[in-house]
Order: structure tokens, then C-alpha cells, then sequence
């Protein structure tokens, strides 16, 4: 069963960066799209990016275009979501959710393989 694993979370000030990792031990995920997660407070799990099998395509929640980065990179077999001038707003839980198939999608019910998240806060 594939799982993946996030890391890279952590406290981090207004306008700091942070990047998260996500790896499938043991699996391969060049098949695989990706998406990024969030859940914040008080609120429903929802997309922040996502990206295509073989890297390309990727899509951004309009509130993280130009701040926040995602990557594949298949010969690592990681992905990673680069994220630059953090908001408060941006804390929450931060997933990473696998999708057989070359398109990434925002929809949370096109993924079946999850991680347990990562935390971000971001706070002074």
C-alpha cells in the first residue's frame, strides 16, 4: 500500500519560507499526480497546489500564486511544495495526496493515497 510521508514543517515568522517534502517510501511515483493540502483551523482540508506525473502542469490556489512553488522530481521520487513571504493565514495541517494517473486535480476525492500531514504555523 502506498503511503507518503510530509516533512518540513515548523514555526516560522511572516514573510519566512519553508519547504515541505513528501516521499513514498518503497513506491515510485513516477505514475503518480500530486496534490497539496491544507487544513487550517476550523476549517475543511482544501487545495493549495497541485502537479502532474511527470512534473509539468502545475496549479496554484489563487491566494498562494507567485508565493508558493511545486516540484517533482521523479529521479528523487519526492515532491516538494516551496513556500516563500508566509502569511499567517498559511498555518495549518499540510498534506500531500497521490492520484494514479498523469493529471493532478484540486477535487479531494480524485486522491487515494494520503500522508498524515505536516504542521505549519506562522506566527510572530
Amino acid at each position: 500500500q502506498l503511503q507518503l510521508v510530509e516533512s518540513g514543517g515548523g514555526l516560522v515568522q511572516p514573510g519566512g519560507s519553508l519547504r515541505l517534502s513528501c516521499v513514498a517510501p518503497g513506491f515510485t511515483l513516477d505514475d503518480y499526480a500530486i496534490g497539496w493540502f491544507r487544513q487550517s483551523p476550523g476549517k475543511e482540508r482544501g487545495p493549495v497546489a497541485c502537479i502532474n506525473a511527470e512534473g509539468d502542469g502545475p496549479n496554484y490556489l489563487g491566494s498562494v500564486k507567485g508565493r508558493f512553488t511545486v516540484s517533482k522530481d521523479n529521479a528523487k521520487n519526492t515532491v516538494y511544495l516551496q513556500m516563500n513571504s508566509l502569511k499567517p493565514e498559511d498555518t495549518g495541517r499540510y498534506y500531500c495526496a497521490a492520484r494514479r494517473g498523469y493529471l493532478c486535480y484540486f477535487a479531494r476525492s480524485n486522491y487515494d493515497h494520503w500522508g498524515q500531514g505536516t504542521q505549519v504555523t506562522v506566527s510572530s
